[in-house]
């Protein structure tokens, strides 16, 4: 199916509308540019001329990202299925498989690689970047307050014993977890060391 069509008709709208039943898409689904507005001509009959429109059909993020990681799943040998939720500047996938561990891998390593990739395939040639999300099972959100949880048991056993704690090596996004869990905290601090992907917080006393 081509993803630009010229229609024309009596009207802009009109020719939109045959352009839209073409293409198989809503309004919110194409780019429309109008390139003849159109006419009447005189008493309505003589000289009338219509309006002509070219209208592309948007590349969906959410339908590449989908097709994206169900090749990727097939290729693993995971039955899984996908749920997108396409907003202007994100894309929140969650996914639904029997096997789940086997996505987010050692603590999430493997859904950080596939969102990562999706992201990559996402942005490709977009002007504006869209945040790309991807999730399993609220594998996230756990996984966040766990960290949470840790961070402050943590800061407390760094407060009773007085000496500094240094966690195992952690992503990005699981630093910043304990960074902003512990950021307000009276009596100790966090910074990291290392470089990544063995880049580590270390939680000491103020």
């Amino acid at each position: 199916m081509a993803n630009v069509v010229e229609r024309t008709g009596k009207t802009v709208q009109d020719a939109i509308s045959s352009a839209l039943a073409d293409l198989n898409a809503d309004i919110e689904d194409v780019d429309v540019e109008v390139l003849e507005e159109g006419s009447k001509g005189i008493f309505g009959i003589i000289g009338n001329k219509l309006a002509r429109v070219r209208v592309t059909l948007k590349e969906m993020s959410s339908k590449v990202a989908v097709e994206f990681l169900q090749n990727v799943f097939q290729k693993m040998g995971v039955s899984a299925e996908i749920e997108a939720k396409e907003y202007d500047d994100t894309l929140y996938l969650e996914i639904k498989a029997d096997d789940s561990g086997i996505i987010i891998g050692r603590r999430g390593e493997t859904l950080d690689a596939l969102q990562y990739l999706v992201s990559l395939v996402v942005n490709k040639n977009r002007e504006v970047y869209k945040k790309v999300t991807i999730d399993i099972e609220n594998y996230r959100h756990k996984r966040e307050e766990t960290l949470v949880k840790l961070a402050n048991r943590l800061a407390e056993r760094v407060i009773k014993y007085k000496k500094s704690i240094t966690l195992e090596p952690m992503n990005p996004y699981e630093r910043k977890v304990i960074h902003s869990t512990l950021q307000d905290n009276k009596y100790v601090e966090t910074y990291s060391i290392g470089n990544d992907p063995n880049r580590k917080v270390v939680i000491t006393l103020k």
